[in-house]
């Protein structure tokens, strides 16, 4: 079932899965945004789709399931085509060096780089997941490009002050901060100074054996 969003303002959020290793982010950003007042709108990529195969259980199927809206990445005529179509702007999650040199340069040949490039050019807020390492002068200038048009480039680092357990508490830290530059609000993210008793259990048990040695 749908979730109820108002027509009156911007409640839609652009996903774009594009073929870089990486998947798990764009999986776990929309289920992020499920319990969220934020209608998904997901764009899978063809080599996304075989990355899936490679990165993940979850059928094709699956993951469309977790969105609210599926467009075709052929159908150059869908919604996110148009900058009339109203959203609070694109993730890409993760985002391919193909992908990132095609939006760019403007010169579009999918639906998914075609919606980022409707989002820059309505001022809207595009995020990307840049998932390549290490990164030539190309990359560079590209992602450089991509700063100066107004996208946000923002690499799914992990955060070592949240002392991570399992690799979906660094999958999720990276997803909720990606969402905090839409202003949605993840429960998963563990913020510097807000981690909880248990964050602050460990950081007086450093400072304590720092003492000591001291």
């Amino acid at each position: 079932m749908m979730k109820s969003v108002s027509e009156s303002k911007p409640t839609r959020l652009i996903v774009g899965i594009s073929g870089a290793s990486g998947v798990i982010y764009g999986i776990r950003l929309l289920q992020a945004l499920q319990p969220l007042p934020v209608e998904s709108h997901l764009v899978v990529s063809r080599s996304a789709e075989l990355t899936l195969a490679y990165e993940s259980d979850l059928s094709l199927r699956d993951l469309q399931s977790l969105a609210d809206v599926v467009h075709g990445r052929d159908d150059m005529g869908a919604a996110v085509s148009s900058g009339s179509f109203r959203t609070l702007g694109m993730v890409v999650a993760p985002c391919s060096v193909r992908s990132m040199a095609e939006i760019a340069s403007g010169v579009t040949t999918s639906l998914l780089t075609r919606a980022a490039d409707v989002v820059l050019k309505e001022r809207r807020r595009l995020v990307l997941m840049v998932r390549e390492t290490p990164l030539h002068a190309g990359h560079l200038r590209n992602l450089l490009s991509l700063a100066e048009m107004g996208a946000v480039i923002a690499p799914p680092v992990p955060a070592f002050y949240t002392n991570p357990t399992s690799l979906e508490q660094v999958v999720d830290q990276s997803v909720g901060r990606v969402l905090d530059l839409f202003d949605l609000e993840s429960t998963a993210v563990q913020r510097w100074g807000e981690t909880g008793e248990e964050g602050a259990r460990r950081r007086r048990g450093r400072l304590e054996k720092k003492g000591a040695k001291d």
